[in-house]
C-alpha cells in the first residue's frame, strides 16, 4: 500500500505564508493621496483662503474709495476705482480716533509688559518643585479656571480700589491668565535640570539663572505668551465699556464700535459726513483696518514660534 503524501511537487509555485509580525494594513487615510486627491485638497485650501481673504478685501477697498465710488456701488466696494485716503487722513487728524489708538496702544505695551513679568515669574516659581507652597498655590490657580466670582462681585472690587475711570482698569482685572502661566511653567520644566544645578555650583541664584538660562532658553514660548496677551489686550473692550465713563479715555475697540454703530461721531467727522465730503461707510472701514492692521503685522513674526512655544510646553508638560 502507497503512503500519499501532501508535501508539493517540485515544480509547483512557492506561495509564502504571511508573517505574524508583518505589519497590518494602514487605514485609507493614512496613504498617500492621489492626484485627485491632491487636487480635491488644493481646491478646498484655495476656497478657504479666498473665503477669509475676500471679506478683508472689501473692507479694505472700501475705505480707500470716495463718496461718490461708493455710492455708485450702493455701499460696500469689490472692485476700486481710484485710491483716496481721505478716510484715514481724518480719522488720524488728532481727533477722537488718535486718541483712542494711543491709548490702545499704550494700554497694550504697558499691560503685556506687566502681564508677562507676573506670568513668568509665577511661572517658575511653580516650575521648581520645592518652592515654598507650590503646590497650594497651583491648586489655587487651577480652581480659578473653573469657578469664578462674576461680573458683579468683580466690578465691586475694582470700584473699592478706586480704579473705576482710571487706565489701570483695563490692565489689572484681565492681567493675569492661568492657562498662560501653565503653558509656561510646562515649558520652565522641561529645561534641563543638570544645567540648573550646574549653575547653581557656580554660584548662581534663582534671579540669575531665570534671567540667564531660564528665558534665553524659552523665547519661542515667550514669544507667543506675549502675542496672547498683546491682542488680548488691543482687542479688549468690555472693561472700557463698564470701567470708564469718560469719552476721552476710550481705548480704540470702543470708539469703533461706536462709529460702526454709529452710536457718535466726532464733530470733525460729523462735518465731512453732512457736506458729502465723506462717506459714513468709508469712516467704519477704516476703523476696523486700523484695528486689525497690528495684530496682522505682529502675527507672521511670532507664526513660527507657534509650534514650539504651545504644542511642546502644553503636551511635554
Amino acid at each position: 500500500m502507497t503512503a500519499v503524501l501532501d508535501t508539493p511537487p517540485d515544480d509547483a509555485p512557492h506561495v509564502s505564508k504571511p508573517s505574524r509580525w508583518a505589519a497590518p494594513p494602514r487605514p485609507v487615510w493614512e496613504e498617500p493621496p492621489n492626484k485627485a486627491g491632491l487636487a480635491g485638497k488644493g481646491i478646498a485650501l484655495t476656497l478657504a483662503c479666498l473665503a477669509i481673504l475676500f471679506p478683508l478685501w472689501i473692507v479694505i477697498v472700501t475705505s480707500l474709495q470716495s463718496k461718490k465710488t461708493i455710492d455708485e456701488a450702493g455701499g460696500l466696494v469689490v472692485i476700486p476705482k481710484g485710491i483716496t485716503f481721505i478716510a484715514y487722513q481724518e480719522l488720524l487728524s488728532g481727533g477722537q480716533v488718535q486718541k483712542a489708538a494711543l491709548v490702545s496702544i499704550g494700554v497694550t505695551v504697558v499691560g503685556t509688559l506687566f502681564s508677562m513679568t507676573v506670568s513668568v515669574l509665577c511661572a517658575y516659581g511653580l516650575s521648581r518643585s520645592g518652592s515654598l507652597g507650590h503646590r497650594g498655590i497651583l491648586m489655587t490657580l487651577l480652581a480659578t479656571m473653573f469657578f469664578g466670582a462674576g461680573l458683579i462681585p468683580t466690578y465691586l472690587l475694582v470700584q473699592a480700589l478706586g480704579l473705576t475711570d482710571t487706565y489701570l482698569a483695563l490692565i489689572l482685572p484681565s492681567a493675569v491668565s492661568v492657562f498662560n502661566i501653565l503653558v509656561l511653567r510646562a515649558f520652565f520644566m522641561n529645561i534641563s535640570q543638570e544645567l540648573i544645578d550646574s549653575a547653581r555650583i557656580d554660584g548662581a541664584g534663582d534671579w540669575r539663572i531665570l534671567w540667564k538660562i531660564v528665558l534665553p532658553l524659552s523665547r519661542a514660548v515667550l514669544a507667543v505668551i506675549g502675542l496672547f496677551y498683546a491682542v488680548g489686550y488691543w482687542s479688549a473692550w468690555f472693561n472700557a465699556s463698564i470701567y470708564l465713563t469718560d469719552q476721552e479715555m476710550m481705548p480704540l475697540q470702543n470708539v469703533m464700535i461706536q462709529l460702526v454703530q454709529m452710536q457718535q461721531r466726532p464733530v470733525g467727522l460729523q462735518a465731512q459726513i453732512n457736506t458729502g465730503q465723506l462717506s459714513p461707510l468709508a469712516i467704519q472701514m477704516a476703523v476696523m483696518v486700523m484695528a486689525l492692521l497690528p495684530v496682522a503685522v505682529l502675527s507672521p513674526f511670532v507664526q513660527k514660534h507657534f509650534k514650539k512655544g504651545t504644542l511642546t510646553g502644553a503636551v511635554k508638560g
